[in-house]
C-alpha cells in the first residue's frame, strides 16, 4: 500500500506553508503513528510521551524520521508538543482529514462530540511511502466507545522493525546461497 498525495498546512514565523505528502515522507523511512487527537487522554498521557521515549531506539533501527498525526491543525498540534516537553517527535497535523480518509485511518467520533479522527494506529513506511508494518488497533469503527492503545505502541514498533530486518538478512543469505549453488553447478 502507498500512502496517498495529500496536502499539509502549517505555519511558520506567520506565514501558511503548505508541504505534500512527498515533502515529508519521500526519501525517509519514517514510523509515523497517529492518534485520535490532541490534548486527549491516552494520547498525552502514553502514546506521545512513550514515542517520545523511545524515538533514540526507533531512530538506531534504520529509521529517519518519527511522525504523530492527528485530525488537528497545526496550531493545536504545535502547542500540544510544546504542552509535553515534545522535542524530537514531529507532530504533523492532518487538518482536513485528507491523508486520515486516504489510508482508511478515519472515523467518526461524534458520539464524543469529537467528529471525525484518526483511527489509532502506527506505521513503518519505506523510502518510498510504502507501509513495510501496520499496527492498527482492533475495532475500527464510527462512534467506538472504547481506546485501545496495544497495536500501535512504541514497544510493537521496534519489535516490527526488528522482525522486518531479520526478513532482510534472511532474504539476503537466501539470495546469497542461490548464488553460490548456481556458481557451484
Amino acid at each position: 500500500m502507498n500512502i496517498p498525495l495529500t496536502d499539509f498546512y502549517r505555519f511558520e514565523n506567520g506565514e501558511l506553508v503548505t508541504e505534500t505528502t512527498k515533502d515529508i515522507f519521500l526519501g525517509k523511512r519514517t514510523v509515523l503513528f497517529m492518534v485520535p487527537g490532541a490534548f486527549t487522554p491516552t494520547c498525552s498521557e502514553k502514546q506521545l510521551p512513550e514515542f517520545e521515549a523511545a524515538y533514540d531506539d526507533i531512530i538506531a533501527k534504520g529509521v529517519d524520521q518519527v511522525i504523530c498525526m492527528a485530525i488537528n491543525d497545526d496550531y493545536v498540534m504545535q502547542a500540544w508538543g510544546k504542552s509535553l516537553g515534545i522535542e524530537k517527535v514531529r507532530l504533523v497535523g492532518d487538518g482536513n482529514g485528507h491523508f486520515s480518509i486516504g489510508v482508511k485511518a478515519a472515523v467518526d467520533k461524534s458520539n464524543l462530540g469529537f467528529g471525525a479522527r484518526a483511527w489509532r494506529l502506527a506505521l513503518v513506511l519505506n523510502e518510498n511511502g510504502m507501509v513495510e508494518w501496520a499496527g492498527v488497533e482492533e475495532g475500527k469503527r464510527d462512534n467506538a466507545t472504547d481506546d485501545l492503545y496495544v497495536d500501535s505502541t512504541p514497544a510493537r514498533v521496534l519489535e516490527a522493525l526488528d522482525q522486518i530486518e531479520a526478513a532482510k538478512a534472511q532474504a539476503a543469505a537466501a539470495e546469497t546461497q542461490a548464488l553460490l549453488d548456481a556458481t557451484d553447478s
